[in-house]
């Protein structure tokens, strides 16, 4: 792992692998770092495999970037600015961008923004981006999250259950995750119009926090959606998600 220094002095970690043609940046989500997100699923791999080039960045909050508890340090302006920051460190001029759930959020946000981005992928959201310009509250809270990171651990509800046995399974920075979910309880993309690069929607047929993926890639100006098997947490280990990804890619 790499570190740098992010555009308001936070470090922040990242990993790469070599390979050849335009780099496949990743973004993973929520509670998650590169290694349950990318590596330990097989989607590194996968890309590996393809010949490409790979880097992986942990947001801030999470893996082995800085994680400061402080709300007012995590927005969805701030997380896209990170992923700008890195492609400016790295010097690239072109971008294949892919994020899952939150990151898929912060993907979204980077490539409306970014010329460099030709390519995009975003897996785990669906259409709460649609009807609430973020993540799909009606399935989870800002609140249901913080209550799953700071609550006694066999209390926890679902939702929150399940990110909650992620973040003591990858031994996450539970302070830092509660702080990110408090800063992030906005509703970011109120216009899908300027994302015009070709994107992939991936859901799993069980996620319900990527419900109806149909919707959202039809929200966008050259979009279309794959579904494979799996939950929030499963759809990445699928090996239909690895192939679509790495074709979108090319």
């Amino acid at each position: 792992m790499t570190k740098f220094k992010t555009w308001d002095g936070l470090e922040l970690s990242y990993r790469e692998w070599p390979g050849d043609g335009i780099p496949v940046v990743l973004q993973h989500g929520v509670v998650a770092d590169t290694n349950a997100n990318w590596m330990g699923v097989g989607v590194v791999a996968a890309l590996q495999a393809s010949g490409r080039r790979v880097i992986s960045l942990d947001a801030r909050g999470h893996g082995r970037s800085d994680k400061p508890h402080d709300p007012a340090r995590y927005s969805w302006s701030a997380m896209a600015a990170d992923v700008r920051a890195l492609f400016d460190e790295l010097g690239l001029d072109r971008v294949h961008l892919a994020g899952y759930s939150m990151g898929g959020i912060i993907a979204l946000l980077v490539a409306g923004a970014d010329a460099r981005v030709e390519r995009l992928v975003v897996g785990g959201i669906g259409c709460g981006v649609v009807d609430l310009g973020g993540i799909d509250h009606r399935v989870i809270t800002s609140e249901q999250l913080v209550g799953a990171m700071r609550g006694e651990a066999a209390q926890v509800p679902p939702p929150g259950s399940m990110f909650r046995l992620l973040a003591e399974a990858i031994g996450a920075d539970l302070e830092a995750i509660a702080a990110a979910a408090t800063g992030l309880n906005e509703a970011p993309l109120t216009d899908l119009s300027g994302i015009t690069m070709p994107t992939l929607v991936l859901a799993g047929v069980d996620d319900p926090y990527a419900a109806e993926p149909e919707r959202l890639a039809a929200a966008l100006p050259d979009g279309r959606a794959v579904v494979v098997p799996g939950d929030h947490l499963v759809a990445v280990t699928d090996p239909g998600f690895h192939t679509a990804l790495v074709d979108h890619f090319g």
